[in-house]
Parts: structure tokens; sequence; C-alpha cells
């Protein structure tokens, strides 16, 4: 089913409240099922991922129910998780696929994980290789690179890990695997990359400890239930941002979005760009949230690579979109992870962008992006991404004549009122 948008260049204006953070919704539920106790989540993402993986921690035996977005999972802690009697499904979500690995590695039991297409075809050696490393008995195609994976669970040890590349995801299932394991695990990151494993981890309770670029987990800790307020998703947020940027004459607030600095990469970029953003801070545990007032303005290219881009990897299609409007040559480089996305990200942002009449070219790790271009409307594939589907809906506010984007379903993944957002501010 496709879906068709016009806009005619409105002005957006009003205040919205983003859905909950996809990161932190996935986590607070792992670690409500690792520790003891009732723990409660409050303003819990529910978009399909995030559901994959409830019903994931539900075939591993635990209680957890849903009232509006509020989520409680009661649990006895690991060693009361039982070994599922099904094929655990992860649909389209790489995040619960990997850090279930690393939290499945661990226990007495076998368990088997496969997920959508898209999961079919998203590489899991990255992931898989540390782990074994510890003593993990994972098996799957391409030697346990691709999903379905079967996991048997086992002893495991601590290692002294030094990751290649900066990811989240990795460093995530190693610590997880890392509770479970015999010594303490030491992570080397080259940059920081997403922390909300760590935020999480002293929040129920555990031990671990942060220098520089090492972080260090003691095995064999024991957490107890939390209560979790999950903050606005900044990712999320940051469509409605661009959209504000791109549409002339806009003013906006979104409430309560998460600013974890791992993740404000987008402000930063922005700022460069010459938006006008205002944040009033919250006063919240845990992760750090704001009200993000923006208005839109007059834009100036920027290049974006290095450190930067772990803090933004996943609004780089909305970036692109964004430098169609701004005056100059936005360089994107050292993005290679979008290769290997839901799809590859660098391909199908400038296919479609290329659809609507932008100047953009691909390179090996990014794109570059020449503007300002005016955009026509046309038919945009999403690829089945839910990044990409909210990128063609933001460029139907200023494209000469529709924009018509198959497969919209796919933004529920991550933003499941997107389009009842984007019309309430239209209007």
């Amino acid at each position: 089913m496709s879906k068709t948008i016009s806009y005619a260049k409105p002005a957006l204006s009003g205040s919205v409240k983003v859905p909950g953070d996809k990161s932190i919704s996935h986590r607070a539920v792992m670690f409500g099922a690792l520790a003891q106790g009732t723990t409660t989540i409050e303003g819990f993402l529910m978009g399909d991922d995030c559901l994959s993986t409830i019903s994931c921690f539900r075939s591993l035996g635990i209680d957890i129910r849903i009232e509006g977005e509020q989520v409680t999972v009661s649990s006895g802690g690991r060693k009361a998780w039982k070994e599922p009697e099904a094929v655990l499904d992860t649909g389209n979500s790489g995040t619960t696929t990997r850090l279930m690995l690393g939290l499945l590695a661990g226990t007495g039991f076998h368990s088997v994980m496969a997920g959508d297409e898209s999961i079919a075809r998203r590489p899991m050696k990255r992931i898989v290789e540390p782990l074994r490393l510890m003593g993990a008995d994972i098996r799957g195609r391409a030697n346990g690179h691709f999903t379905p994976l079967a996991v048997q669970g086992t002893q495991l040890k601590a290692i002294d890990y030094t990751m290649p590349v900066a990811s989240a995801q990795v460093k995530s299932a190693v610590l997880l695997a890392g509770l479970s394991a015999e010594g303490t695990t030491t992570i080397h990151e080259p940059v920081a990359s997403r922390d909300h494993t760590e935020i999480m981890l002293k929040h129920f309770g555990a031990d671990i400890s942060r220098h520089e670029d090492v972080i260090s987990l003691t095995g064999g800790q024991e957490l107890s239930a939390a209560h979790v307020q999950v903050p606005g998703d900044i990712s999320s947020a940051a469509f409605l941002m661009g959209a504000v940027l791109v549409a002339e004459g806009s003013d906006v607030e979104l409430q309560n979005v998460g600013i974890n600095p791992t993740r404000t990469g987008i402000l930063d970029v922005f700022e460069s760009m010459g938006a006008d953003i205002r944040l009033a801070k919250r006063n919240s545990p845990g992760e750090l949230s704001a009200d993000v007032h923006i208005r839109s303005a007059a834009l100036t290219a920027t290049e974006i690579g290095g450190a930067l881009i772990p803090r933004l990897i996943d609004e780089i299609p909305l970036i692109a979109l964004v430098a169609t409007q701004a005056v100059g040559t936005t360089i994107i480089r050292d993005a290679e992870e979008l290769r290997v996305k839901e799809t590859d990200r660098i391909q199908a942002v400038v296919t479609e962008l290329k659809k609507l009449g932008a100047d953009i070219e691909a390179t090996e790790d990014g794109m570059v992006i020449h503007g300002p271009t005016e955009l026509r409307g046309a038919a945009c594939m999403s690829y089945g991404d839910h990044r990409l589907g909210m990128m063609a809906a933001v460029a139907s506010l200023i494209t000469e004549g529709p924009v018509t984007i198959d497969d919209p379903g796919c933004i529920s993944i991550s933003y499941p009122s997107f389009f009842d957002h984007l019309d309430k501010l239209v209007q």
C-alpha cells in the first residue's frame, strides 16, 4: 500500500510530544527482565521494533503487561528465564537481535532467533565474533554471521576487547554478556558511541566504570528492579526539526526530547547550518531531556564526519534532505555504517533524492549534496526503512507536486504517530 502526500508548501506551527526513545525502550525491557522484582517503564515506545523485544521476553517466561504507554516487567532475574518453545521472532529490529545475542549466550538453555527479510540480510559477524571470544556457542547461516541464529547458552568468560569501530550495539551485546561472565569484561571504544546501556546498568544497580574510552564491568552482578522514565526519541524528533527548517515561516516546540550527549549530533549539525534552536532542559532522573524550540532559518552547507557520525548515524537521510535547501556543498563522510542498516542507506538516499530533483552524489562512505535545489514531486520507495519513509514525507512539504511513498507503514517501526503529528503541525 502506498501513500500520496501533498502539503502545498505550508508553514509548521504548534507543539507535539514525540514518542519514547526506541533505544531506551528496548533496554528498559531487557534490564527489567534481568532484574529481580517489578520494573515500571513510562513513556515506552509502542513501535513495532520495541514490541518485538517484549514478545521475545514473553517467550522466555517473563510477565510483561502494557497499559497505554506504561509497561510493567515482573521477573525473578535471569535465573527465572525459561527455554523458549519456539523461534524468537525479532521482526525488523536489529537492536533486539544483536543485544539478545549477548543476553542469551550466557543462559543455560538453547534458543533460536530469526527476524524478517531485512534482518536476514543484516550482518551479525561484528556481534558474534567478540561473543565467541567469551566462549559463546552461536551457529547460523554463513558461519553464524546471518540469521537465523541458534544459541546454546554456556558459561562465559570475560574478555578485554578493543572495538574495531564505534558501535553501541556491539558494545551493549558484550556488556550484557559480561553480566553473566566470569571475571571483569573491559571494552575499549575508538570513539564514544551511544551510552544508554551504561546509564541503564547504573540505574538498575550495576557497578560499571568508565575511564576515558575504557569501560569495565564485573560479571555475576544481580540487578534490582527500577522505574524508568523514557524521554522522547531525538532521532524521531529530528524529522520534525528538519521539517521546520525546510518549511519557510515555521515555528515549533517538541516536548520532552532526550538530549543524551551521545545522540545530539543532529543539533550540532543543524546549528552549524544556521538553525535557530533553543533548549529548555527538564529535571529528570537518568537520561537528560529538554523541550526543543526550533524555527525555520536560512541554511548554509556544512561538513560532517569523524567522531560526529556515531552521534547522528540514524539522522543522515534527513540531513541529506535538509542539505538540498542549504546554500553551498554539504559533504558527509565516514558514514559507511549506513550501508548495513535496514537497507544500503547511502545508495537509497541518493536514489530517492535524485528522483525529487536533488543534486546529490554517493561516495564510498557518504554523499555530497549541492544546494539549494527546488524539489519536485515523485514516487519514492521506502525500502521498508522507516528513516527513508520519513525523509520522503518531510520532502513533500517543499516539493512542487505530490510525493507518493510506497510502504509508509514501515514508519510505525519507530514513530507510529508520525503522520498525525505532521498533519497537526501543518494545520
